[in-house]
Order: C-alpha cells, then sequence, then structure tokens
C-alpha cells in the first residue's frame, strides 16, 4: 500500500449552503451545512487515502478540544497526523465558508498558517519510513524547506534517488518556495500562482523550468489545464459538469494525482485527477462525493 507524506496546513472547516452571500448587517438562513477537516494538505491526504493508500499528514494540531473534530474525520480516510506541536493549546484555525447554491461558487475567510509556523527540530523522528511521496501546499515552509532541502533524515534525498516524486501544491505563491523548487519534480500550481516577478503564465511557466522542474501543471477551474512535460507543453480539456460546490476541488486533485501518479505517466495522471476533482464538485462539501 503506497504511503504518502502531506506537509502542510489542516484547519476545522465549517460550511454552510446559500442562495446568496449576506449583505452588511443581514443574517440569511442556510440551506445546509457540514463540518470536516481542511486545508490544502489535509484535503490532498484524505482523498488519497480514501482511493486506497496510506496518508501521513505533518501539521499544527495540538490539543485544544476541537481538534478532536479533525481527527476523527481524517482518520476515516486512513490518514495518520503527525503534529508538528502537539503541546500546543490554541485552536486550530478555523475557516467559515459560504457556498452559492446556483454557481457553487464559495467564499472563505480563515487564518492561515502564518502565526502556527514550527521549526525543522519539531519534525518527529521517523517521519521518513516506507515514504512514496511527498507533497507540499507550503502553508508550513520552514518545515518543506527543511524536508526538500535534505534536512530531516534525508527524506527528499531517499525519494530522488529512489525516484520518488516530490510534489507542490501550488495554490498561491508564499514567500520560501524558491527554497523548495529546486528539488521539486512535479509542480501542479493555480491559475493564482506568480512568483516573484512572473505577470503571465508564460512567465509562470519559463520560472518553474528554470528551477529544473521537470513537470508543471496549471489549474483554471473548468477551463483547460495546461501543462509542460520535459519540454512538450499542451491542454487538457477537464469535464463539463454543473458544479454544486467547488470547495477544496484543488486540493483533491492534488490527491487523486498523488494516487494516480504512482500508476501512470504524467499526462494519464492529470487526466485521472481532472476527473475525480471534477466528480467532487457536484457534491457539496468535500466528503460527499466519497460517501
Amino acid at each position: 500500500m503506497p504511503n504518502g507524506l502531506f506537509v502542510g496546513m489542516v484547519t476545522l472547516d465549517l460550511v454552510y449552503l446559500s442562495s446568496k452571500l449576506p449583505s452588511n448587517n443581514e443574517k440569511i438562513a442556510a440551506s445546509d451545512y457540514t463540518i470536516s477537516a481542511g486545508g490544502p494538505a489535509t484535503n490532498a491526504a484524505v482523498t488519497f487515502g480514501y482511493l486506497g493508500n496510506r496518508a501521513t499528514l505533518l501539521t499544527v494540531l495540538g490539543s485544544h478540544p476541537i481538534t478532536q473534530l479533525i481527527r476523527r474525520d481524517v482518520e476515516r480516510y486512513g490518514v495518520t497526523i503527525a503534529d508538528l506541536d502537539p503541546n500546543a493549546t490554541n485552536p486550530p484555525p478555523v475557516s467559515s465558508i459560504i457556498v452559492t447554491e446556483d454557481t457553487g461558487e464559495r467564499a472563505v475567510i480563515s487564518i492561515n498558517a502564518a502565526k502556527i509556523q514550527a521549526r525543522a527540530d519539531q519534525i518527529p523522528p521517523g517521519i521518513d519510513a516506507g515514504v512514496d511521496l511527498i507533497l507540499i501546499d507550503g502553508h508550513q515552509m520552514m518545515v518543506s524547506s527543511a524536508i526538500a532541502k535534505r534536512c530531516c533524515k534525508e527524506i527528499a534525498k531517499l525519494a530522488k534517488a529512489n525516484r520518488i516524486p516530490v510534489i507542490i501544491d501550488g495554490g498561491s505563491w508564499k514567500p520560501g518556495f524558491e527554497t523548495i523548487l529546486p528539488l521539486v519534480d512535479y509542480a501542479i500550481c493555480s491559475a493564482n500562482f506568480y512568483p516573484p516577478g512572473c505577470y503571465h503564465r508564460t512567465e509562470v511557466f519559463a520560472y518553474l523550468t528554470e528551477m529544473g522542474i521537470p513537470h508543471i501543471a496549471i489549474t483554471q477551474g473548468e477551463k483547460p489545464l495546461q501543462y509542460l512535460s520535459l519540454g512538450e507543453s499542451g491542454e487538457i480539456l477537464v469535464p463539463q459538469i454543473q458544479a454544486v460546490d467547488t470547495l477544496g476541488a484543488g486540493d483533491i486533485f492534488h490527491g487523486a494525482f498523488c494516487h494516480y501518479i504512482l500508476q501512470e505517466n504524467f499526462i494519464q495522471a492529470l487526466e485521472a485527477a481532472a476527473q475525480i476533482a471534477a466528480n467532487s464538485c457536484t457534491f457539496f462539501g468535500t466528503r460527499q462525493w466519497m460517501e
């Protein structure tokens, strides 16, 4: 059973389905709601686990009472949490999300991981045991950089030697990514990922290529996915669906890609991940598509 290491952020997501977003000083009633763990690396790990793999989520969780909601949710899908700060008593980040019924678009308010950055010396020992791939979402940059620089029991060094993929979820540019990119095998980025000095997609591809990344893809929601693989570029059409909820679609795409890249080539893995992500958008929340 493949084992993936997912490094990044975990949140508790409170998701409401509504006919519209509230105006100033307006109180509206939701037609549905759901509660689940969230965060890019978290949703990717859950998807990877759901597809029949083992996933370890390396994150800051702590011991606040509401963290038990997060643990119970991810453990249902075979995800083990490796806590970078198990003695932390502060509540984990909580995201409040409103999904619009007619379009499936969402509005999110949350706190990112800027205030809960762990150090490299907090990485649990033995975290590299049996790792088959590593995904980094950039929200725990010091830890991710240490792993990518082969400072944590040489995880990334072992990965390179044994052809184990190192993947980044490039949702948006975060300072410190430049220390990780030269050791990355697969960069799967959103249309909002712009490194310093980049303003157009061609510049993003050029920047990542100069970093030595052999396989690059940029997702664009319902628009065709663009890729550059070993010098060959192209587009992949994504399934056209009636979206119910687009929340977490990119995270789910990354988790599915991690599953398929262990079995297929780059293009095939992208195509299969697009199918999974599109299907997830026809359900409310980030878990109903798995039920």
